[in-house]
């Protein structure tokens, strides 16, 4: 059998990993990138001697990247270093309080038994509750494709014992009454693009994972990262091209034959892997195949995660009351919530994320300077209409002189450097879909066999991959999701050359 060569577009975390899985696997493989650096929305921006990481920046369950480098008899030290994060987060409250949450449970346990005594208890029994869920959500399912109803049905029993009907704060205010501790231990789906309310309890299992691996950040910033997986891909013989932009994936039949960019060129391949955002994948790269009509038309119907609005930004002083994830909540929690997710409305008030990594490596600023992005959730562009080249600069504003009465004095005074990112930039730059910056929101009954499927159901030989797949979006997510559709791809293989060998009819033709 002739090699086999695959296209992958789209070199986010998922893109690159499953291409590093396939290239290792010895398939013939080529990534096909928009922008003129690899890593989606895992972009790196330089200005002033300031690094800025423009997307994820919460490192977690490494040994799903650690694999990615032993597959290829490689060490991942030898690639990118991971810092330990401590604690995890510092979690502030405009009312003044403040918790720094971190992997050592006796100092937990401390400042809860502070805060609320009496929910001493019900924390233990969360803990309890996360890790049985992290077992069956995490460990045995997050790398398994769901590609019909019999392979959901085998799990629904023991997502309904573990009532995953239920959304993550209604299972963490049955354990738990005081409202500070509610929002600290539910706000893990909004780094997912998930509203606490309504989020599958499924993904209380973060809260697990959290504690069972730790939380780490790439010297270098999570570009190094990027680069060091990308290097490993070259290594093993794959190829990228930046700058070729995918216009189509290429059919005839029932079948893909390769990819058009926009600058004229053709490649023709055996398999496209997307790792491009889901609906544009299917209503605009494959916007003249009328077989998968039924998938567009789910897609229209599927609720989509909140966007982001983004400030990065350089000062020339540090500032040490910070630590290198914040997260700042606003005096409103539901309600704003509501104003994000249900009602499309772009409130007077915040809650932040503020990353500040110049904490764990200060090569990211000058020397007594600190590196900044602070990210406000946004309702998406399909919820609320604004132009945001007028309505950013006014929105970072806010924001900044919001830190700047709160937790940052004088923060405009040292900005040396700053830049915006909007919702319409997801929309224009990521080809994201309503400028969601997550792809699907995170709901029960848009969860594993209910999300996109890895493999295509009706045109042979596609594939996808990244936060609208199973089992969803952050980086062990969508590395998970490359695992299970290198597994679709490389089983399809192994079933063409049997089939190709007993002379039998052969689901994929390769040669």
């Amino acid at each position: 059998m002739d090699r086999v060569s695959a296209a992958v577009i789209g070199s986010g975390f998922g893109g690159l990993a499953l291409a590093i899985r396939l290239q290792a696997a010895g398939c013939h493989t080529v990534i096909f990138e928009k922008r003129d650096q690899p890593g989606g929305r895992a972009y790196v921006y330089r200005d002033q001697g300031f690094t800025f990481d423009a997307g994820p920046t919460v490192i977690t369950a490494p040994d799903c990247l650690t694999e990615l480098f032993t597959l290829a008899a490689r060490s991942m030290a030898d690639y990118v270093t991971l810092l330990p994060v401590k604690p995890f987060y510092r979690l502030f409250w405009q009312d003044g309080f403040s918790f720094d949450y971190s992997a050592d449970l006796v100092d937990v346990e401390r400042q809860i038994a502070s805060k609320a005594p009496g929910d001493l208890h019900g924390y233990k029994s969360f803990l309890r509750y996360s890790e049985r869920v992290f077992e069956e959500g995490y460990v045995k399912l997050a790398h398994v494709p769901f590609l019909d109803w019999s392979s959901m049905a085998k799990v629904a029993p023991q997502l309904l014992r573990l009532k995953a009907y239920r959304s993550v704060h209604s299972i963490v205010a049955k354990f738990i009454q005081d409202p500070h501790l509610r929002q600290l231990f539910s706000f893990h789906p909004l780094l997912v693009g998930g509203n606490p309310f309504t989020t599958t309890s499924i993904y209380t299992l973060i809260h697990c994972l959290e504690r069972k691996w730790g939380v780490f950040f790439p010297r270098g910033g999570t570009g190094a990262l990027v680069q060091g997986m990308l290097k490993l891909f070259q290594e093993l013989g794959g190829r990228i091209r930046l700058e070729s932009e995918v216009s189509e994936i290429l059919t005839r039949g029932n079948r893909v034959v390769g990819i058009a960019t926009k600058t004229g060129e053709t490649h023709e391949c055996d398999l496209v892997a997307s790792n491009a955002d889901v609906v544009h994948t299917y209503d605009h790269l494959l916007r003249r195949e009328p077989k998968i009509q039924h998938t567009r038309k789910r897609l229209a119907a599927m609720s989509y995660s909140m966007s982001l609005f983004l400030i990065y930004f350089g000062t020339r002083r540090q500032y040490s009351n910070l630590q290198h994830h914040n997260i700042i909540f606003g005096p409103r929690y539901r309600e704003l919530l509501k104003d994000i997710f249900r009602r499309g409305r772009l409130a007077d008030d915040f809650s932040l994320y503020l990353h500040a990594p110049t904490r764990s490596d200060p090569s990211l600023a000058p020397p007594g300077c600190e590196a900044f992005y602070v990210l406000s959730p946004v309702p998406h562009l399909g919820k609320l209409s604004v132009d945001w080249s007028v309505e950013g600069p006014r929105y970072a504003a806010r924001i900044l002189e919001y830190l700047e009465r709160h937790y940052i004095p004088n923060l405009r005074n040292e900005i040396v450097t700053q830049r915006i990112f909007t919702p319409q930039d997801f929309h224009s730059e990521l080809n994201a879909h309503f400028g969601s910056a997550f792809s699907l929101e995170p709901r029960l009954m848009q969860s594993a066999y209910f999300r996109v499927q890895n493999r295509d159901a009706n045109l042979i030989g596609l594939y996808l991959v990244g936060a609208g797949t199973h089992p969803g979006a952050g980086i062990p997510g969508v590395v998970n999701s490359a695992k299970a559709t290198a597994g679709l791809i490389l089983d399809d293989i192994r079933k063409a050359v049997v089939s190709r060998s007993s002379n039998q009819v052969q689901r994929l033709s390769y040669a």
